[in-house]
């Protein structure tokens, strides 16, 4: 079991010595497992599921004095009990078991990328207090600078997902760019055989307008292409996936950036099946800001994606028509809800190694 918390997870910037490192390390592992498989055959393939989800503000109700966490307080404004905060808990667990229902059958998803938790209780929490304590997903999460406390993790099945190493990777802010959350990577041996590259990335908000807060997406997309780089450079068919909040459309130039640099947008055409054609409604349009993508060695080996939008997830929008996610809150006005972000899915065939 990989050790979790402050002490498992890198909070100094991230050294590219040591990530080659990290991914030859991984990759050496991949030629020797792949030499041990004998020949596979089309009935070897098995269902595997990645999500994506923001879930908006999971934090717990105790004060970090290291963090501008105030608001999610008993005593704020927002009045965030610890029971609110365990309905929430169970709130996101059933939104992510949800993303495993396929056609009549189900299973839970393999993989979750999150964006928006606080911290590892928050994780320990949801893995073992919450609707998923009987899911076995063990986790990995950031201590990112952000000012808030805001940080991504990973859930993953340990017998889907065998972790071979994880690290943070710092963002070194520009000028005038406050603290940003740390990239989140992680390696680990799959059902095919292959090492699984896994970023997850939560890009700064357009607050203070789309074009002035450009540089500072682009800055984590630099970063991260500098990681996918070095990943192709020893393995030039590498199986990776970047999954997070790019707080960009899919046409927009920090994403560009990244297909440059070898990644394919696997959710940019998703859309739910009750009326949700983004993940994200903003001022009446559905718009997405979440993304998945791929290395074209797990783009090939896509079956389906799309966005998880059951009804239960979903209010009336009053105010533009149609529907909306149904948030934990609106304004302060409590509504104990899920996410204003609705969970992105991408499915994969993958041939079982023998």
């Amino acid at each position: 079991m990989p050790m979790r918390g402050k002490d498992a997870t890198t909070t100094t910037c991230l050294c590219a010595y040591g990530f080659r490192i990290t991914v030859l390390a991984a990759c050496l592992l991949l030629v020797s497992t792949t030499a041990r498989s004998r020949q596979r055959n089309d009935d070897s393939t098995r269902p595997f599921t990645f999500v994506e989800l923001n879930c908006e503000n999971l934090f717990d109700n105790s004060h970090d004095t290291l963090k501008q966490d105030t608001e999610w307080m008993s005593e704020s404004p927002r009045h965030w009990t610890y029971k609110r905060y365990r309905q929430k808990l169970n709130n996101i667990g059933k939104e992510i078991i949800a993303c495993g229902e396929n056609d009549g059958n189900w299973r839970l998803p393999d993989i979750v990328a999150l964006c928006e938790v606080e911290n590892d209780s928050v994780l320990r929490d949801l893995t073992r207090r919450s609707l998923l304590r009987t899911s076995r997903y063990e986790y990995i999460v950031t201590e990112s600078p952000d000012l808030r406390g805001i940080d991504v993790a990973l859930l993953f099945s340990p017998s889907s997902f065998r972790l071979i190493s994880h690290r943070s990777i710092r963002v070194k802010p520009l000028k005038n760019m406050r603290p940003t959350r740390d990239i989140l990577y992680a390696n680990g041996l799959i059902i095919s055989g292959d090492t699984l590259h896994i970023f997850v990335v939560h890009a700064p908000s357009r607050y203070g307008g789309e074009h002035s807060t450009r540089p500072y997406r682009l800055q984590v997309a630099k970063t991260l292409a500098s990681a996918i780089d070095s990943i192709y450079s020893i393995s030039p068919d590498a199986a990776i996936l970047v999954a997070g909040d790019f707080n960009d459309y899919h046409d927009d130039p920090a994403p560009h950036l990244l297909y440059r640099h070898g990644l394919q947008n696997i959710t940019a055409d998703a859309k739910g099946s009750n009326g949700a054609l983004g993940t994200y409604k903003y001022k009446g349009e559905w718009r997405s800001i979440d993304h998945i993508m791929a290395s074209p060695k797990m783009s090939r080996r896509v079956t389906r994606s799309y966005i998880s939008d059951p009804m239960f997830l979903l209010e009336d929008d009053e105010k533009y028509g149609g529907k909306t996610p149904l948030r934990t809150y609106n304004g302060f006005k409590y509504k104990g809800g899920y996410s204003d972000h609705l969970p992105l899915v991408a499915r994969f065939g993958l041939e079982v190694a023998e």
